[in-house]
């Protein structure tokens, strides 16, 4: 049986609340309670340094989202936040220009 991708709250808890209390303040209170549910399916793999930008959502590589996309930019402190959301479920979680995340290993 294939492993199940972590929770990226069991990974980046930190960024996982910073996610949550941004989109509550910005009043999006379903991607609020959606985002704590978050699965860490792949990273970006650009390659840049200042990216530490994910997928939660498998997503085939050049393809656009197509109808029911939407981006949720979010107003963190640090760097830029930005969701990729599709039919109100967050794809892509784009990280830049912010201290490197600090990660905490999954439980097995």
């Amino acid at each position: 049986m294939e492993q199940e991708h972590p929770l990226v709250r069991e990974v980046f808890p930190d960024l996982t609340d910073e996610l949550i209390a941004l989109l509550e303040d910005d009043g999006e209170r379903e991607l609020a309670i959606c985002a704590w549910d978050l699965r860490l399916v792949d990273t970006c793999g650009c390659g840049d340094d200042f990216c530490q930008s994910f997928r939660t959502a498998p997503h085939p590589p050049g393809q656009p989202y197509g109808p029911g996309h939407r981006c949720v930019p979010l107003s963190p402190a640090q760097g830029m936040l930005c969701l990729d959301v599709v039919d109100g479920r967050i794809v892509y979680v784009e990280v830049l220009h912010r201290p490197p995340l600090q990660r905490r290993d999954a439980p097995p």
